[in-house]
């Protein structure tokens, strides 16, 4: 029969601390050995579709997120810049900026300026002026208030310090001292009396109450305890390792739903539209479309054409007609744009001078 040891013995302690490999169920004892298969066991049964439902609740998450949430946000986003804070800017900006700066200056020139002129040129000298007067008042106060608080304290200290003197030092001393010691005494005694009362009902209070609960502590509650901490521990580490077991198959049943989507619909689509779609497509490209783009280029070139022996037409009419009204245009000369040579420069020069002089 095993024995429960929650602790570590102190050979493991000793191996571990110089570095040799103690194997966990060594050191953990045979309860949690007992109890880690059991639990790990029912714990994955119970995880597994946990941890697929979960992991399906996650692609379709972000499915939802990237397809519907996200351009939903952006459109509320820009809808909420457009009704709300491109009106408050604006409102800001063109609108309350400019009416505070209007109503600071007008504060300014109304109330800050009256109030410093006011400030300046009349209250600064009336402070003065008292300040000037309650000076000198105060002073000849001063001066009262020293000679009567020197004639009040010698008439307290002859009237009522020097008798207080007597009467504490003659009778009210050695009548504490009396009373003291008669206190001393009595407490003394009470403290006495206290203290064996004390004594009584700690050891009863210990005996009765402190002994069993210390062995109820030390042999129940700490066992027990012990157990549900080994039992806590090994329900976590069995539902990290199913959480873990669990996505793993997850992973796997996902990937073989993706290789059944890509070979039952994704395979088939790509082959119909690469070996049936691509090639009819090409062949309509080909057939119909080629040449209907060559009859609407044809025509198109034959319309400009037409459209231009029309134009070309029209002008020579309208040429011929202005000819028959209004004669032959006069021929124009052409102008000479070559630079002057240096001597058609001084002739120019000197003739510009003359004219000048006359």
């Amino acid at each position: 029969m095993c024995m429960v040891d929650l602790e570590k013995a102190p050979g493991a302690r000793q191996q571990v601390g110089q570095g040799e490999p103690v194997r966990r169920s060594d050191a953990e004892g045979c309860l949690a050995v007992a109890i880690r298969i059991p639990v790990r066991i029912v714990v994955l049964v119970l995880v597994v579709p946990v941890r697929m439902v979960w992991d399906a609740l996650v692609v379709a998450g972000r499915f939802l997120r990237d397809a519907v949430l996200r351009p939903v946000g952006r459109a509320l986003a820009w809808l909420g810049r457009a009704v709300f804070v491109w009106p408050l800017v604006g409102l800001w900006r063109y609108v309350l900026v400019p009416l505070a700066k209007g109503v600071g200056w007008l504060g300014h020139v109304l109330l800050v300026v009256p109030a410093a002129w006011l400030y300046r040129w009349v209250l600064t000298p009336v402070g003065y002026a008292l300040a000037w007067f309650f000076t000198r008042v105060g002073a000849v106060l001063a001066a009262i208030g020293r000679g009567l608080y020197a004639g009040l304290a010698w008439l307290g200290r002859y009237l009522a310090v020097v008798p207080a003197v007597w009467l504490y030092r003659w009778v009210l001393a050695p009548v504490g001292h009396a009373l003291a010691w008669c206190g001393r005494q009595v407490a003394r005694g009470v403290g006495l009396v206290v203290t064996g009362v004390g004594f009584v009902l700690y050891w009863t209070v210990r005996v009765l109450l402190v002994l069993p609960a210390l062995a109820v502590w030390r042999w129940v509650l700490a066992p027990v305890g012990r157990f549900l901490a080994v039992v806590g521990r090994e329900v976590a580490d069995a539902l990290g390792h199913a959480w873990r077991i669990a996505g793993h198959l997850s992973l796997v049943v996902g990937r073989f739903l993706g290789t059944l989507l890509r070979w039952t619909v994704a395979e088939p689509a790509r082959w119909v539209y690469r070996s049936v779609l691509t090639p009819v497509g090409h062949a309509v490209r080909d057939t119909v479309l080629r040449p209907l783009a060559e009859a609407g280029r044809g025509a198109r070139r034959a319309a400009r054409q037409a459209l231009a022996s029309a134009r070309h037409s029209v002008r020579q009419a309208r040429a011929d007609v202005r000819r028959m009204l209004f004669g032959e245009p006069a021929e124009r000369k052409p102008v000479d744009r070559r630079e002057p040579s240096a001597v058609e420069a001084r002739t120019l020069g000197s003739s510009t001078t003359a004219l000048t002089k006359d």
